[in-house]
């Protein structure tokens, strides 16, 4: 049985990864940082339909943190093969002259340096030039790198860019460590973040303007993450993978 560290998987698309991965044989590490309950709830739920899951709490901006969450994995669940870095927050919807630092430092600080932090951690483990046997990473990012988020969140759509570039330059840096790195850019996704960011209509606002005209579910997401965690995905790194609908 692998293992498999989700970031931010107490709800929303990191929920649907780790039932889908844990459907799929892995032991899932369901990483949270305040949401206790949902994600004891959920490492439950994985137990009784007969997998390994447990629940670590664990803020992705604190590197101390990190270490502890990616130790505590490996101790309860066995060596690391898999990584999937969804934790992120999108701060408030808005223009940027309305955002303040403290907030544009906390949307960074969990989106882009808890992402590297948690790579970090993982490549340690993983990469063959440590004794490790290789893995894959997925970063969930999103459209709205390429969209930039303007009017709502220039300062979220920015950090996805750096996501973006990430993906690809650590992509080629591992890819001799037999580690795949690769993302996913979801569009617009019918989850909890909307309404966490004060705008609950926002998804039947927007979803006649996506092609397909409908928005996405977290467990299509999931379908695209546990793909790029395959083996079907053998050749396949540095890829960013856009789950949109056709936007």
């Amino acid at each position: 049985m692998q293992t498999l560290i989700v970031t931010g998987a107490a709800r929303g698309i990191g929920a649907a990864v780790a039932r889908l991965a844990a459907a799929r044989g892995y032991a899932v590490a369901v990483n949270y940082r305040a949401d206790e309950p949902a994600a004891g709830r959920l490492a439950r739920e994985i137990e009784r339909a007969g997998g390994r899951a447990v629940a670590v709490r664990a803020d992705v901006a604190d590197e101390r943190a990190v270490a502890e969450l990616f130790a505590t994995a490996e101790r309860e669940l066995g060596k690391l093969d898999a990584l999937v870095n969804n934790a992120g927050i999108t701060g408030s919807l808005g223009r940027l002259e309305a955002l303040s630092g403290d907030e544009l430092a906390r949307v960074l600080a969990v989106n882009v340096a808890g992402t590297l932090l948690c790579a970090r951690e993982a490549v340690r483990r993983m990469s063959t030039r440590n004794g490790g046997a290789g893995g894959a990473i997925v970063n969930v990012s999103s459209l709205a790198a390429k969209l930039g988020g303007g009017g709502e969140w220039v300062h979220y759509a920015a950090s996805k860019g750096a996501i973006d570039t990430f993906t690809v330059g650590l992509a080629r840096e591992v890819a001799g460590d037999g580690i795949r790195v690769n993302a996913v850019a979801p569009g617009l996704i019918a989850t909890g973040l909307h309404a966490a960011a004060g705008a609950p209509d926002r998804v039947e606002r927007l979803a006649p303007g996506v092609p397909m005209q409908r928005a996405g579910s977290p467990e299509e997401v999931a379908e695209a993450v546990l793909w790029l965690l395959s083996p079907a995905a053998s050749y396949v790194t540095g890829a960013i993978l856009p789950v949109g609908g056709g936007r």
